[in-house]
């Protein structure tokens, strides 16, 4: 069973939890703030099994009735509320759930605990409807709302709530987890690492995914062979390229990550720092034949063709002009 002393990272966080708890001054009303994959649904997990284990610590015990009924998400008084509606939570999904469920005392706990998951959907009308549960809850009810963006909040729900943003995870703590974890190897550790930007939940998705071995293998192959290619040969790599549209935003990372390896080997000549180290030898060969200028327009391009991506622009087009720029420079 994970316990906070095993969570990767949000040591502030956790620091929090466990001494509002310790002092008796836990807040009615929580959102916990992060994008996709940081670690929100784990934390909230985690502090509302500590808050009913029968063993009052600062941590859940795992052993007890209650921590058991949670591990198998059965806990009655753990509710994660949900809705029917995919791109919106709204007023009958909280009055029904929450509003009025609330007044019920809880079953055999000291507190009665709502998570909210993906709270950014709650419509106007649903932050409304509970305004006053918020304002006048009843001494055991707490309501944890699980959003990456807190911003979507009426500035009467955010000033009445304790409000935690998840920071990014240093990328040693996620190399050493994956490693240890995951049982990857540490290159593809520190690749996946470095991908995810201190998001443990996306380092471990890249690190079990074969999808991500397969991209990463032909966006290797693209970069060390595009300076010899015709354009024939260009729109033959465009066609397999499409074969990643769902997943652009890593591919595009992939090689952002190359040529900033290219960049630190220009400068350095240090082989240490580099997160591609088993691609030295093509990495060593683009970065002396590129030059500063030339590794920054590429840079540039590669913000440019996300910026085009997310405004719907052809993603063919979008990714033949990347090309060329990478074959040109």
């Amino acid at each position: 069973m994970t316990t906070f002393d095993k969570v990767v990272g949000h040591k502030q966080i956790i620091e929090h939890f466990q001494n509002t708890i310790r002092l008796n001054k836990v807040s009615h009303a929580y959102i916990l703030s992060g994008e996709e994959g940081a670690g929100k649904r784990l934390l909230a997990h985690l502090f509302a099994m500590t808050l009913q284990c029968e063993k009052k610590q600062e941590s859940p015990c795992g052993e007890c009735r209650s921590c058991k009924q949670a591990e198998g998400h059965n806990q009655p008084d753990i509710i994660w509320v949900t809705h029917e509606k995919p791109g919106s939570i709204g007023v009958e999904d909280v009055r029904g759930q929450v509003v009025g469920d609330i007044q019920i005392k809880p079953y055999a706990s000291p507190y009665k605990i709502y998570i909210v998951d993906e709270a950014e959907k709650l419509t106007p009308q649903a932050q409304n409807a509970l305004l006053k549960t918020i304002e006048e809850p009843p001494a055991y009810g707490i309501i944890i709302f699980l959003t990456v963006n807190s911003g979507s909040f009426l500035p009467t729900i955010l000033s009445r709530c304790v409000v935690l943003e998840l920071k990014p995870v240093e990328s040693d703590s996620i190399v050493r987890y994956l490693m240890e974890q995951v049982r990857v190897p540490d290159y593809k550790a520190k690749i996946c690492a470095a991908f995810a930007q201190g998001n443990v939940g996306k380092a471990v998705k890249l690190a079990s995914s074969e999808n991500f071995d397969e991209m990463k293998n032909h966006v290797i192959d693209l970069l060390q062979n595009i300076e010899s290619m015709e354009i024939s040969g260009l729109l033959e790599e465009l066609k397999e390229i499409s074969g990643f549209k769902d997943n652009i935003n890593d591919y595009l990372d992939l090689i952002l990550v190359w040529f900033r390896d290219v960049l630190l080997f220009k400068v350095t000549k240090d082989v240490n720092i580099l997160v591609m180290k088993e691609e030295v030898s093509a990495i060593s060969q683009r970065a002396a034949r590129s030059s500063y200028e030339g590794l920054e327009e590429i840079i540039t391009a590669l913000d440019k063709a996300r910026i085009r991506l997310r405004a719907n622009v052809n993603f063919d087009l979008v990714m033949e002009l990347l090309l060329f720029k990478i074959k040109e420079n």
